[in-house]
């Protein structure tokens, strides 16, 4: 990591175009930059490539499934939504007593 550091802090200064350079120094400049990042890209691939790897479990792996979708009877939802009801009454019924 530390070669890419000093690639890239080595030409960071060296870019500078004026409206009087030639085209072909401009080229020369722009082949140069190539081959400089193209050697940071092949250290950081390298590195990138040796680095160690997080391990992963198989749950982390494995697609996960879908529960079926559960489905209430109506005459279930009638005793939830009156038990609903009962305690709403019942929380109105104290908030008047205070």
């Amino acid at each position: 990591m530390e070669k890419v550091a000093n690639l890239v802090d080595e030409n960071a200064g060296n870019l500078s175009y004026s409206r009087f350079m030639t085209i072909d120094s401009i080229l020369a400049q722009l082949d140069s930059e190539i081959s400089r990042l193209t050697q940071v890209r092949s250290l950081l691939a390298n590195t990138a490539k040796s680095a160690p790897k997080f391990a992963t479990t198989k749950a982390a792996k494995a697609p996960t499934k879908r529960r079926k979708k559960r489905v209430l009877s109506a005459d279930a939802r009638k005793r939830i939504a009156d038990a609903q009801r009962k305690r709403w009454a019942a929380q109105k019924a104290k908030s008047k007593k205070d």
